[in-house]
C-alpha cells in the first residue's frame, strides 16, 4: 500500500491461501485512519473476523491479512525480512521502486513465502536466480543454481580467493536512562557478532565464547561470566550442536551478514557520566556549566564524542569556553554540541555556555530535556564478552587469518537533568 495523505493506494497483492478475499485490503486504510484521528493505532487490526498485521517503512504500508490464529512475531519477522529484500534489489523502498519493479517485486514474493510459509528470504540466495537484468536462454533443461537445491542454501560453492581472512565484529550498543538525581533508570546492552567472509570452498567455522553456560559446562566460575539474553543466531549455526555443547558451529555465507545477536538486561555502570549545572544572572543571561567524565579503565578511549545539551529555544548570543574539544550552537535542535575527538579512560573535562536569555520562565522548563551523548569505545566490550576462540576448517587444508575486533557504542544514553 502506498499511502498518500487522503487517500491509499494498492500498489501489490498476492494471496497465498486462498482463503481471504481479495478486497479484504480495501477496509484497511478506513480503519486506520479512524483509529489515527482516535489515537488508538495498534499494530494488528481486527475488523470482523479479519486480522491485519502491518507495519510502515517510508511512505508504504506492507500488511499481512489472516483469518486464522496466526504466531503474529512470525508474520512480522516475515514483513521486515521483506523489506530489507526489497531493499537490497532496489537500494531504496519507495512507491516508485515498486511501480518500477513490479514484476521483480511478484517474482520475489512468489520465491519467499509458499501456501502462506515463509521459505527463501536470504538476498543473496534469491539475487543468483532472480534478477533485474535480461540474460539468454541456453538450450537444454533449465537448472536451478546449487543453492536453491543445496543443503547449505546460503553459500554457494566453487568459491575462490588468492588470500582467505575472516573478519568478525563484536558490537555492544549501551542503552541508559540516568535520571536528575543520578539513580540508573534503564540499562541494557544490545549485542551483535557481525561477519565478514572470504573464504575458499566450503569451510566450517568452530566459535568459542565465554558466555556464561560455556563457563558451567567447563566447570568455571560463574563470578566471571557473562549471561546472554535473548540471543539469535543467524540460519548457518547447527543448533543440535549448540544444545548439545554450547559449541557455535556452522558454514558462513559469503561477504558480510550478522552470525547472533543478544540481549543484556543489566545494571550498567554509565561510561560516559555527565553533570550539569544552570546558573542565571539577572533576567537577560544564564550560564551552563557541564562536566563530563569517563568512567571506564585508562587503557581503553572512547571516540567521536558528542554531548547534546539542551537550551532554551529563545537564546542567543552563544559563547563557549571547553578544556578540550569543540563546542557549538545548533539553533534547529535548541541544543549546545560539545563534540570531543579523543576521550581517554579516567579522564573529566568541562565545558562552559552563557547565553542571552530574553524569557528565563519559559527557558526552566525547555532545559529540563535530557542530555544525549554519543560515543564509540573500540577494542572494548562493556559486557566483557570475550571471544575465546575462532577457529577455520576446510578440506583442502589452506591457511586462514581470523581477525576479531571490539566495538562498545551509545544506543539511547540519556541522562536526565535538574
Amino acid at each position: 500500500l502506498s499511502a498518500g495523505e487522503i487517500f491509499a493506494i494498492v500498489l501489490i497483492c498476492r494471496n497465498y491461501m486462498g482463503n481471504v478475499d481479495m478486497s479484504e485490503i480495501d477496509n484497511f486504510m478506513p480503519i486506520m485512519m479512524r483509529r489515527e484521528e482516535d489515537a488508538d493505532l495498534s499494530p494488528v487490526v481486527i475488523h470482523g473476523s479479519t486480522h491485519y498485521l502491518w507495519i510502515k517503512h517510508s511512505n508504504l504500508y506492507l500488511v499481512a491479512i489472516t483469518k486464522r490464529n496466526t504466531n503474529a512475531a512470525l508474520v512480522y519477522s516475515f514483513l521486515y525480512k521483506l523489506v530489507e529484500v526489497f531493499t537490497e534489489y532496489f537500494k531504496s523502498l519507495e512507491e516508485e521502486s515498486i511501480r518500477d519493479n513490479f514484476v521483480t517485486v511478484y517474482e520475489l514474493m512468489d520465491e519467499v513465502m509458499d501456501f502462506g510459509f515463509p521459505q527463501t528470504t536470504d538476498s543473496k540466495i534469491l539475487l543468483e536466480y532472480i534478477t533485474q537484468q535480461g540474460h539468454k536462454l541456453e538450450v537444454g533443461a533449465p537448472r536451478p543454481p546449487a543453492t536453491v537445491t543445496n543443503a547449505v542454501s546460503w553459500r554457494s560453492e566453487g568459491i575462490k580467493y588468492r588470500k582467505n581472512e575472516v573478519f568478525m565484529d563484536v558490537i555492544e550498543s549501551v542503552n541508559l536512562l540516568v535520571s536528575a538525581t543520578g539513580s540508573v533508570l534503564r540499562s541494557e546492552i544490545l549485542g551483535c557478532v557481525k561477519l565478514k567472509v572470504v573464504l575458499s570452498g566450503m569451510p566450517e567455522l568452530r566459535l568459542g565464547l565465554n558466555d556464561k553456560v560455556l563457563f558451567e559446562i567447563t566447570g568455571r566460575e560463574k563470578s566471571k561470566s557473562v549471561e546472554l539474553e535473548d540471543v539469535k543466531f543467524h540460519q548457518c549455526v547447527r543448533l543440535s550442536r549448540f544444545e548439545n555443547d554450547r559449541t557455535i558451529s556452522f558454514i558462513p555465507p559469503d561477504g558480510e551478514s550478522e552470525l547472533m545477536s543478544y540481549r543484556l538486561n543489566t545494571t550498567v555502570k554509565p561510561l560516559i557520566w555527565i553533570e550539569s549545572v544552570i546558573e542565571k544572572f539577572s533576567h537577560s543571561r544564564v550560564e551552563i556549566k557541564v562536566k563530563a567524565r569517563s568512567q571506564f579503565k585508562s587503557r581503553s578511549t572512547a571516540n567521536n564524542v558528542s554531548i547534546l545539551v539542551p537550551v532554551p529555544s529563545d537564546a542567543d548570543s552563544p559563547k563557549f569556553k571547553t578544556t578540550t574539544g569543540q563546542a557549538k550552537w545548533v539553533p534547529e535542535k535548541s541544543a549546545v554540541e560539545w563534540n570531543i575527538k579523543s576521550f581517554p579512560g579516567g579522564k573529566e573535562f568541562m565545558m562552559r555556555a552563557h547565553f542571552g536569555l530574553p524569557s528565563v520562565e519559559s527557558g526552566e522548563l525547555e532545559a529540563k530535556r535530557p542530555i544525549t551523548v554519543k560515543f564509540e569505545i573500540p577494542y572494548f566490550t562493556v559486557s566483557g564478552i570475550q571471544v575465546r576462540y575462532l577457529k577455520i576448517i576446510e578440506k583442502s587444508g589452506y591457511q586462514a587469518l581470523p581477525w576479531v575486533r571490539y566495538i562498545t557504542q551509545s544506543g539511547d544514553y540519556q541522562l536526565r537533568t535538574n
